[in-house]
């Protein structure tokens, strides 16, 4: 009757020797290049330890209700009209407050629940003897991150524009863009930004003052910025119409920039590590089998008792 073989196994060998021998020795300093230069590989390969890390999120974003604008006029004599949403910056600058009609809409396109937009519109009136050449503004929202760094503050997009001709209408079209100069943080909860860009409770004028309040704001290491480089001038006012600012604002998706965690950077370097030690384990376990086949070092092979059954058979 032919046979088939129907089922296979490695067998094994063990081989015996004292602890100190060459064997053991020799054991002990492959173990040793097995684990050891794998490590030492990948730490210096660079970016062994992960140091910082990204994800996207949209941020929850809400318009603060906070406007300070800043006209400036055709006349050389450095004319302005202003107007804001905070009542002692108004008393500050006196007969030069104009006060205008604002309207603004935030819309969810998505139905995600975060708004994806603000709709601004502000109409400041003007005398027919009165032009508009440059415009200055700013918009204060709330702005949170909630996915991974859980991190809020007071953020706000500026607006400037200036041109030759006296202008009827600014039409501004961008997205308020995060900007990072370092990580945030992974764990707890980051409030260090979480006060007020325009201080609305201060009587004092120089806290009004557009140049200090960009460079408070812009010293920060987490800022929020209004991208649009290409803002529409609009000329050709009629005599009694107000000056129009129309400003769509986006919440885009960000890409975040943080601190990662002890565990994720435990599992980007083990991940690292294991990959070359594979190789390592595969090339000294066949040097291992050579030496203790043949016999490089001296010890007592021990055949198990499926060899044995074998040899009998033989």
């Amino acid at each position: 009757m032919a046979l088939y073989q129907l089922f296979s196994h490695p067998a094994e060998r063990s081989y015996r020797a004292g602890l100190c021998s060459k064997a053991a020795l020799f054991l002990v300093l492959v173990t040793a290049l097995t684990y050891i230069p794998p490590l030492l590989v990948a730490f210096r390969s660079h970016g062994f330890w992960l140091k910082r890390s990204t994800y996207e999120e949209q941020p929850t974003v809400r318009f603060q209700h906070e406007v300070l604008l800043v006209a400036f006029l055709s006349s050389l004599s450095g004319e302005y009209l202003t107007w804001s949403t905070f009542p002692t910056f108004n008393q500050l600058h006196g007969d030069n407050v104009r006060v205008s009609m604002m309207m603004a809409r935030e819309e969810d396109k998505n139905q995600d629940g975060k708004m994806d937009m603000l709709h601004f519109r502000l109409e400041l009136p003007l005398k027919p003897t009165e032009h508009v050449l440059g415009v200055q503004l700013i918009l204060t929202f709330s702005y949170q991150l909630t996915r991974m760094s859980r991190f809020v503050m007071q953020s706000m997009a500026f607006v400037q524009s200036s041109f030759p001709v006296p202008g009827a209408q600014l039409h501004v079209n961008g997205d308020l863009k995060l900007q990072q100069k370092q990580p945030l943080k992974y764990r707890g909860v980051d409030t260090r930004y979480n006060v007020s860009v325009i201080n609305g409770t201060s009587i004092f004028a120089s806290d009004y003052n557009l140049k200090s309040i960009a460079a408070a704001y812009y010293e920060r290491n987490v800022t929020t910025i209004l991208t649009d480089s290409n803002p529409i001038w609009l000329v050709g006012r009629a005599a009694e119409a107000p000056f129009i600012i129309n400003v769509i604002i986006r919440y885009p998706m960000e890409i975040i920039s943080y601190y990662p965690g002890f565990w994720e950077t435990i599992k980007f370097a083990w991940i690292q590590y294991v990959s070359i030690l594979l190789i390592f384990v595969w090339i000294f376990e066949r040097i291992k089998i050579f030496v203790f086949q043949n016999q490089v070092v001296t010890t007592v092979p021990i055949m198990t008792q499926e060899e044995n059954y074998k040899e009998h058979l033989s």
